[in-house]
């Protein structure tokens, strides 16, 4: 494969080829799945024919031709008609081969805006964790002791009053459990990280969730067998899809026992996501995991927070496993958003492929 042809495919954005007559002639990967069509489907048509856009542009394209320089379109719906608009930037860019072909890049403010919140997400859990963790130990303390007063006050007391000492136990040993979770999320230890099969690592989750928390439920599946193997820590990660399979257990449940739950996993391959790494570098995360439940969908007030530590939808919730999976998908290179509309609620964990590709012993 030449060179030009490699860097076209690994293009992380939509791009788009026209020809002289503003005519589709090709479309990267990325544009496949960003428009959710084929290139076969596109080939020969005009552009506008296909993609709609909030902006005059046809002048646009001319002055590009004619000045052979490229032009930068900010803040623009882009829908196809088979799709709602996406906020997009635009670029358009002239070949220098004299042909007046020019290239379009598509840059998706949606997808560049949910990864500044996840990275922004993360920092606060970590920094909202690393105080809780200090004070779990101090607080354990003076809680053992309340709890061991209030068992020595019950053993005197008539059979009318236990109630409140009962209260003051339970009550003391839920909030030392909560101060458990605490301490065993700050302790979480950094990933070993080596190449595995993600196919193996859900299975397992969804084994485990089917004889637990998630009996009952049905799950499908929908896998892509052509993946890759992901780079990371296989105990973590499966943590990681527990708690998300047991997030949408929990909801479905709250539709009521005549609900017939679902959990629908998907995986699947998409080259137009990166990650901006600390060294400015970007990283591709085109390994996806998707996780849709027909519960309720998460209430409107905490779904842009849900997965900051403490932020739960459920009543005496501890709004510590989604900020758990947030920790552990980041310290993978990795991404984790949600998308939530009554009766449909789809978390998505985009990962990093294994570098070394050649060890079939993972496929």
């Amino acid at each position: 494969m030449l060179s030009e042809d490699i860097i076209w495919i690994s293009l992380p954005v939509p791009a788009l080829l026209l020809d002289d007559k503003d005519q589709i002639a090709d479309i990267n990967p990325a544009a496949e799945t960003f428009l959710n069509t084929s290139l076969r489907s596109l080939e020969g048509a005009h552009v506008w024919d296909k993609i709609m856009v909030a902006a005059p542009l046809e002048d646009g394209f001319e002055r590009v031709r004619k000045n052979q320089s490229a032009l930068f379109v900010n803040d623009v719906d882009l829908g196809t008609g088979d799709r709602p608009p996406v906020h997009c930037n635009l670029q358009i860019a002239p070949l220098n081969d004299s042909t007046g072909r020019l290239l379009m890049l598509i840059s998706p403010r949606e997808i560049a805006g949910k990864l500044g919140r996840a990275h922004s997400v993360q920092a606060t859990a970590k920094s909202a964790i690393g105080m809780a963790e200090m004070l779990a130990h101090e607080i354990k303390n003076p809680l053992a002791g309340i709890t061991g007063a209030a068992q020595l006050i019950s053993m005197n007391l008539p059979k009318a009053d236990l109630e409140l000492t009962d209260l003051i136990v339970e009550e003391s040993r839920r909030i030392v459990k909560l101060l458990e979770q605490v301490e065993q999320f700050g302790n979480v230890r950094p990933p070993l990280m080596k190449p595995v099969n993600i196919h193996d690592i859900l299975d397992r989750a969804r084994k485990s969730a089917e004889v637990g928390y998630a009996a009952g439920m049905i799950f499908t599946d929908d896998y892509d067998p052509s993946l890759p193997p992901t780079l990371g820590d296989a105990d973590q990660l499966l943590q990681v899809f527990l708690n998300l399979f047991k997030n949408a257990a929990e909801a479905s449940q709250k539709m009521g026992p005549k609900h017939k739950g679902t959990i629908r996993i998907r995986t699947f391959y998409d080259l137009s996501l990166r990650l901006r790494r600390k060294d400015g570098k970007g990283a591709p995360v085109p390994l996806q995991v998707e996780i849709t439940d027909n519960g309720p969908g998460l209430p409107e007030e905490i779904a842009e927070d849900i997965f900051e530590p403490f932020v739960s939808g459920r009543e005496n919730g501890t709004g510590l496993g989604l900020a758990l999976v947030s920790k552990i998908v980041g310290e993978h290179n990795g991404w984790v958003q949600v998308d939530s509309v009554p009766g449909k609620t789809v978390f998505r964990v985009s990962l990093q492929v294994a570098p070394d590709l050649s060890n079939s012993e993972y496929y």
